[in-house]
């Protein structure tokens, strides 16, 4: 009888293992999808790291993956490798560059890193 409280008790303990694994690996996903929602569309391309539009899509099928299939399918799998090359290759490149590669507000295309270029007006 013991043994049974025991495989009880430590199935009990591997769900709620999982559940949190599944619950880290959504956060995950979310703060990768949301950190290329915040950059520049531009600085991709200037980082060499394909374009935005692939990374929101790649990033947002691998958030909807996580939040649709349990932890041990081989989809959220795929998909947390995909936020992983994202934080660690794509998103340092993009904030080496000048502004951090973050999307500002107001300014025009035309403006370099102390106010708008006016050619030399």
């Amino acid at each position: 009888m013991p043994s049974r409280v025991v495989d009880v008790v430590l199935m009990e303990g591997f769900a709620g293992f999982m559940s949190l694994l599944s619950v880290a690996l959504i956060v995950f996903s979310g703060f990768a999808l949301f950190d290329a929602a915040i950059r520049r569309e531009d600085g991709f391309r200037a980082a060499d790291k394909k374009t935005k539009p692939f990374w929101m899509i790649i990033l947002g099928i691998a958030f909807v993956v996580s939040l649709i299939f349990p932890i041990l399918s081989f989809l959220p799998i795929i998909g947390l490798i995909a936020s992983i090359v994202y934080m660690v290759d794509v998103r340092p490149a993009l904030r080496s560059l000048p502004g951090g590669g973050r999307s500002r507000g107001g300014g025009s295309s035309s403006d370099g890193p102390y106010g708008p270029y006016n050619g030399g007006r």
